[in-house]
């Protein structure tokens, strides 16, 4: 493989793959060449530092890291996570073809059809009134108790999803900080609001402390019987859950097989449900299978996720661009960009590879972002004229759901249009200075000015574009995602189905508790650590 990197390297120096406006100059045809469709969902690359020579070698280098292998090894239920001895199946929770899918020797779908029917059945029973609180009030307010994949998937996909919501208001609490809980309660009535405990071992540390403060909530207000009423979980652990006060009825599980961050399919849906009826959730699981179906069956050249990964890798290891924006030009995807940081750099944050080995390459990239228009007062300056060179992503819907707004949607759509095209064209020196001139600038101003006024152009982006943000185009859209992180993963050689980075930090803040709290000397720990201690213990009241 390392082989191939170089290849691609001479490729791009002896091509001068990176003009990408040259390219546009001397093919008229790049877009159509360079651009590939899905349904009403088109994928332009185009932009890309890409010519055929370079995507000849990257499908070279797809099959020589024997991605296809290892893709139909996941959808085929092998043990892939290998530090955890687990299969990977998301794809199983949206496999509406309902067609077995094995673990072990046994077919998972009857289970996973009868957790989603369950969910159903408890969604419509809150979006009707049908399931009440204890006083025999419908439910308004839903509040889900959840962090990383239990919080970032619901929280994106439920205000992405807004104009399809008719069921009750939602609200998110994630963060151990007192605040976040704190200032939610303020906004909620004991007798109208459910808690969804989100928590496959029922014991994280931030979900479960959240927890126990919701509780006290409905407790204080309404007695401890009333309990059963306001909660329901997303769990595993049915003794756990079944001491705080929850029935085994109103319990949801999912799998080992299911990873947090790739679990917003799973019953760690169920507020999207809640929100948007469980017909609309099936058409957000379609959108998903979907791409499942595309990326088991397409050619690597018209692949929509192995073209992702292999020019996000392409960028990385190649081009050595150390990061890449995300840009959704939508601003109910506002939160797409966070639920991406954790789905890719918890996924692909790695230096070890699945033979225990240090990696060879560079693996995971920084992964950032704002909906547009906002992120163009604020970052774009750097896109544009920054000393890095940062791919971005840009994310547009031909229409959007505020008919009486079509005007505003066009001013959207031609920012985004705008964006992509400046980040390519740039502006040259003479450029600069012909536009200044031709405003009146005398030449020895000019002279001074036009430098700050030239955009070096060539910066790559990737424009994607779905008729609108639909159920269907959200999962769509999540899945095209997953599969990038993929395809990437195993060009990196790495697993990318665990995540020990995440670990250390929570042992050290278990051990450190009783040392804040005052209990315990600061002894044995850094001076750095003991000296931020004694000085928060100081300043406490």
């Amino acid at each position: 493989m390392n082989a191939l990197v170089e290849k691609l390297k001479s490729i791009v120096r002896d091509t001068n793959a990176t003009d990408i406006r040259a390219a546009f100059a001397a093919d008229p045809e790049r877009f159509s060449r360079y651009s590939t469709t899905l349904g009403n969902f088109l994928f332009d690359y185009s932009k890309c530092a890409v010519n055929d020579a370079v995507l000849d070698t990257l499908e070279a280098l797809a099959r020589e890291a024997g991605v296809e292998r290892k893709r139909d090894a996941m959808f085929a239920g092998e043990i892939i996570n290998i530090t955890e001895e687990r299969a990977v199946l998301h794809t199983a929770l949206r496999n509406r073809a309902n067609t077995p899918v094995l673990v072990e020797g046994k077919d998972v779908m009857p289970d996973v059809n009868a957790v989603l029917e369950a969910m159903g059945a408890f969604a419509e029973g809150i979006r009707s009134g049908a399931l009440k609180g204890a006083t025999g009030r419908k439910i308004t307010d839903v509040v889900n108790i959840g962090i990383g994949g239990s919080d970032l998937g619901p929280v994106m996909a439920t205000l992405a999803l807004a104009p399809y919501h008719d069921g009750p208001r939602l609200h998110f609490v994630s963060n151990i900080d007192g605040a976040h809980i704190a200032d939610t309660l303020k906004l909620l009535e004991a007798e109208t609001t459910l808690f969804i405990v989100a928590s496959k071992t029922f014991t994280t540390i931030e979900t479960m402390t959240n927890a126990a403060t919701a509780r006290g909530f409905i407790a204080d207000k309404l007695g401890e019987a009333a309990v059963g009423h306001h909660f329901c979980a997303v769990s595993t652990a049915l003794d756990k859950v079944a001491a705080f006060g929850i029935d085994a009825a109103r319990v949801f599980g999912f799998w080992d097989w299911v990873g947090g961050r790739y679990s917003i399919w799973s019953a760690i849906g169920l507020p999207l449900m809640i929100a948007i009826g469980k017909d609309d959730f099936a058409q957000f699981l379609a959108g998903g299978h979907a791409i499942d179906t595309h990326f088991r069956e397409a050619p690597i050249r018209e692949n929509i996720p192995m073209l992702l990964g292999l020019i996000g890798f392409y960028h990385r290891n190649v081009l050595n661009y150390p990061s890449r924006a995300i840009l959704p030009y939508d601003q109910r995807l506002s939160r797409f960009p966070a639920y991406l940081q954790q789905l890719d750099m918890e996924s692909n944050g790695k230096s070890v590879t699945v033979d225990s080995t240090p990696v060879t390459c560079k693996t995971g990239p920084v992964v950032w972002g704002e909906p547009g228009t906002n992120g163009q007062h604020a970052f774009y300056q750097l896109i544009h004229q920054g000393t890095s060179v940062i791919p971005t992503e840009f994310m547009i819907a031909a229409n959007g759901h505020e008919k009486t707004l079509r005007h505003q949607h066009q001013l959207l759509i031609a920012n985004c249009l705008a964006q992509s095209e400046a980040l390519m064209k740039g502006r040259s020196l003479a450029e600069a200075k012909a536009q200044l001139t031709s405003k009146g600038m005398d030449e020895a101003q000019a002279d001074r000015i036009a430098p700050h006024r030239v955009f070096t152009g060539n910066r790559p982006s990737i424009t994607m574009v779905h008729d609108s943000l639909t159920p269907f185009a959200l999962g769509r859209l999540i899945a095209l995602y997953e599969h990038r992180v993929f395809v990437e993963g195993a060009l990196f050689n790495i697993n990318s189905f665990d995540q020990w980075g995440v670990e250390l930090g929570k042992e050290l803040a278990t051990g450190l508790l009783p040392v804040v709290e005052g209990k315990e000397s600061a002894a044995g720990h850094d001076s750095s650590t003991a000296g931020l201690v004694a000085a928060l213990l100081k300043a406490a009241r």
